[in-house]
């Protein structure tokens, strides 16, 4: 397979700035997506890893040597359109057979790799019908398949399960990792659904505005995000961020939020200060940090249950404080109706602090 470098690559289109500065590296056999809003630029850098769009500057390399002024037909990279791209005229066979064939791959060789790819994929009962009688499902199956008989070096996949309907996706999910821990092939995959990245990926490349904001593993973007962006395009339902002020009372550390203040570490003002942080402060704190109780204990504020969104194993329920909410993650039917009081503090481990202004994580950890 394939390791691909992406070096101080750049991208306009007319006086837009799509690709800015990118660089990274893939490595051989790993599994990497790209992750982001429309229009942050994870399709053209892909695109361009495929010579499909040229960059401005930079180098791309694959294996250390330089490709971005070979054609994409000289590159060995596969490409998975979300629109499937097959021949309407052709069977199964005919389309998985096509590139093969366009090489000049023998008959028996061809028909040997086209029913061992067919069979990997579950479609060797389809070879001999036509795209317009199969399901989405099977199109994007097949999709794959014409990529995947030409044992390219690397597989790019542009939201390729974007159009199926959630039940199917799903499955489709559980077909890709399974296709890439059987096939080893070094992929970068695009998509804007944060479940497919957390799900797919051996890391997860965040992007915003043309920039990577953060490269790592599912764990490493979810627990510890870079930045204000990560924290909250990362994440269902996403991370409760707030502007706050932090004062010493009582040997403790308070935050601010609202009409409320809540308890932390002491050692949270020492690490404010080692940071050198501003006094423009944001906290951060994903529904599951935020602890709930029906009863009044130390370190517990009180708060009222104003929305719960049962989902069945759990419920989200939006908490007023003063006049913020903070949403909280609770065991299914934990708080009975909206309206109720409770009482809620937040988890030191899971309280995120972030530079309002620049937006950057302070990186500090409470209770580890």
């Amino acid at each position: 397979m394939a390791e691909i470098e992406l070096r101080n690559v750049e991208k306009h289109f007319g006086l837009v700035h799509v690709i800015k500065n990118v660089n990274l590296t893939v490595k051989d056999k790993e599994f990497v997506v790209f992750l982001g809003p429309s229009g942050c630029g994870k399709t053209t850098t892909l695109r361009a890893i495929a010579g499909l769009e040229e960059i401005d500057s930079g180098d791309i390399l694959l294996d250390g040597k330089p490709i971005q002024n070979l054609r994409a037909a000289d590159r060995d990279i596969a490409f998975v359109f979300q629109n499937y791209a097959l021949y309407p005229h052709f069977t199964v066979y005919e389309n998985l057979a096509f590139p093969l064939r366009a090489v000049g791959t023998s008959k028996d060789q061809i028909d040997s790799i086209v029913k061992s790819v067919g069979q990997s994929l579950g479609i060797l009962h389809l070879l001999k019908s036509r795209p317009s009688s199969l399901s989405g499902g099977d199109m994007q199956r097949v999709a794959i398949g014409r990529a995947l008989v030409r044992r390219p070096k690397a597989l790019l996949l542009d939201e390729p399960i974007g159009s199926l309907d959630a039940k199917l996706r799903e499955t489709m999910r559980l077909e890709l990792k399974r296709l890439h821990l059987e096939n080893g092939s070094t992929s970068i995959y695009v998509t804007h659904d944060q479940v497919e990245a957390m799900s797919l990926a051996d890391r997860i490349v965040v992007m915003h505005d043309g920039m990577l904001q953060q490269v790592g593993t599912p764990t490493e973007v979810y627990l510890h995000p870079a930045n204000l962006f990560v924290a909250q395009f990362i994440g269902s339902p996403v991370m409760n961020i707030s502007a706050t002020k932090v004062s010493e009372a009582n040997g403790n550390a308070q935050i601010e939020l609202d009409s409320a203040r809540f308890d932390l570490p002491l050692d949270l003002l020492g690490m404010l200060e080692q940071k050198k942080a501003a006094a423009d402060l944001s906290l951060g704190v994903r529904p599951e940090g935020v602890l709930v109780s029906h009863n009044d204990q130390p370190g517990y504020r009180p708060v009222v249950a104003h929305i719960i969104q049962p989902f069945g194993g759990f419920d989200i329920v939006d908490l007023k404080v003063g006049e913020k909410t903070l949403r909280a993650r609770t065991t299914s039917g934990f708080i009975g109706k909206a309206g109720d009081r409770v009482w809620a503090r937040i988890d030191p481990a899971q309280a995120h602090f972030f530079d309002t202004k620049s937006g950057a994580s302070l990186d500090i950890r409470l209770g580890e």
